[in-house]
């Protein structure tokens, strides 16, 4: 598992939230066509992280070749505390998932692990960014 966080130069008791993004790699294409098992992991992954859904997630398949996407499966979640979307790319073996969360302590490992396991993906690559370094304690108006 590659984890490309570079250094965000903040304290980590000064930001709003957390954004994992997630690319898996060599994936079973047949797991991601499955809509169903979109729908399971973004709901899982609420469970996993403790946070809280506003939405039931919506999951749609994208036809062959729309745009520049080669067909796949697109979910996403909103959350009390933010947002988590996953696409789909089977032709490819690709997927990518983002995960923002204003709730602090993301335990990236164990997301990452998650998907790749759910996916069967042969590897992942991190990227990790601490978001609203300046966001105000206090209402500005």
């Amino acid at each position: 598992m590659s984890d490309n966080m570079g250094d965000v130069g903040i304290q980590a008791s000064k930001h709003f939230g957390e954004h994992l993004l997630i690319d898996g790699y060599g994936a079973d294409p047949k797991l991601l066509f499955d809509e169903e098992l979109v729908r399971t992991c973004l709901i899982e992954l609420c469970d996993l992280l403790g946070v809280l859904k506003l939405t039931e997630p919506d999951v749609i398949s994208i036809p062959n070749d729309t745009l520049k996407v080669p067909g796949g499966v697109t979910g996403v979640v909103i959350l009390a505390e933010s947002h988590i979307s996953i696409h789909t790319f089977p032709r490819r073996k690709f997927f990518s998932a983002d995960v923002y969360s204003c709730k602090k302590g993301m335990n990236q490992n164990i997301v990452a692990n998650y998907l790749k396991k759910k996916f069967a993906c042969e590897d992942v690559d991190l990227a990790f960014m601490l978001r609203g370094s300046r966001y105000p304690e206090n209402d500005l108006t």
